[in-house]
């Protein structure tokens, strides 16, 4: 596994430690370089990390510790991480849980999904993406699944009437362009990947090369920022999209 590309490293420093106590990352991983390599990049996000090498030792640290979120590869020695998985959700053990696997069809994700999963992604992965992605999971716990109304500055987005305004003023959306902007606004502040967009509104539907996104990136846009001097949505470069109040 290669070292933190000098970019990689520029973008967690740049990003930084989240607000508060940094988030406790259970790694299980049986590959030792893999997880060496996890490690060192959560560490210099700001994460803290415990990390188990096979499947029986990543359950008894899942049921003894407390975490923010676990990462957890699905091919392990002595207990796969489904099964894992599975146990953990028996014993009422809510922590969000990222699978890593190497296996990574559709039918690979949704078998995941449904042994307990909150999220997964397959082998190879980018750091960047499974950086945001665990700092979502991390920020999904007792949030923003249960809002009727999402507020990022003067932006009002109301799921139950299903209309967006702006400044008082109502902007008027297709409906894949609602459900882009309401993914977008519950996870407001944080970097959201082309692959979770495609995983999230598109259902997989799309390949992940298809530049369907950028098209409805750039409608929804020039609706929200229509008019308004403060951008809100915001391009990453080499990770995804972000929307925020300028503070």
């Amino acid at each position: 596994m290669q070292q933190v590309s000098c970019a990689l490293s520029k973008f967690i420093l740049e990003r930084g430690a989240l607000n508060g106590a940094p988030m406790k990352i259970l790694i299980v991983e049986d590959d030792l370089e893999a997880a060496a390599y996890l490690t060192k990049a959560l560490n210099e996000a700001g994460m803290v990390t415990d990390h188990a090498s096979d499947g029986d030792i990543g359950f008894y640290m899942a049921t003894e510790n407390s975490y923010d979120v676990m990462v957890i590869d699905r091919m392990l020695p002595k207990r796969d991480g489904l099964s894992i998985v599975s146990a953990l959700r028996e014993k009422s053990i809510d922590t969000p849980v990222l699978i890593l696997s190497a296996l990574g069809q559709v039918d690979d994700r949704v078998t995941g999904l449904r042994a307990g999963g909150d999220d997964y992604l397959p082998k190879p992965y980018s750091f960047s993406e499974l950086l945001a992605r665990v700092e979502v999971l991390g920020r999904r716990k007792g949030t923003r699944d249960n809002d009727t109304v999402y507020r990022v500055g003067e932006l009002e987005l109301d799921r139950l009437a299903h209309e967006v305004h702006r400044g008082g003023q109502k902007i008027l959306l297709q409906p894949r362009e609602f459900r882009l902007l309401e993914y977008l606004m519950k996870h407001a502040g944080q970097v959201v990947t082309r692959t979770m967009l495609l995983e999230n509104v598109w259902d997989y539907h799309f390949d992940p090369q298809t530049n369907v996104i950028d098209v409805h990136i750039s409608r929804l846009r020039s609706k929200i920022e229509r008019d308004f001097d403060t951008p809100l949505l915001h391009t990453v470069r080499g990770a995804g999209y972000i929307l925020k109040a300028e503070s």
